[in-house]
């Protein structure tokens, strides 16, 4: 009996993201793919990777982003009350 034993999650955000909209997980993705991910434009993850939110690589081919780009900004995107922000 040859039974598969299930694989770790690596990406535990991202992947649950993808499960929900039935995406594969990618080796690389382009701006297109996370825009898709995110459901925005291409437009906002330009300014996403602008303002430092998502950081872009130098990859060979069109691919910008990797699985741990993307989980990193899923981490980081805990949305602060109102009150913590005036705070600062």
């Amino acid at each position: 009996m040859n039974e598969e034993k299930p694989q770790p999650v690596r990406y535990p955000l991202l992947e649950s993201l993808l499960a929900q909209m039935n995406l594969p997980l990618r080796g690389t993705y382009t701006n297109r793919h996370v825009a898709e991910i995110f459901e925005v434009s291409v437009r906002t993850i330009q300014d996403w990777v602008r303002k430092g939110d998502l950081v872009g690589r130098k990859l060979p081919g069109r691919g910008k982003f990797l699985s741990d780009d993307l989980e990193n900004l899923l981490k980081n995107s805990v949305r602060r009350s109102d009150t913590e922000a005036e705070n600062e």
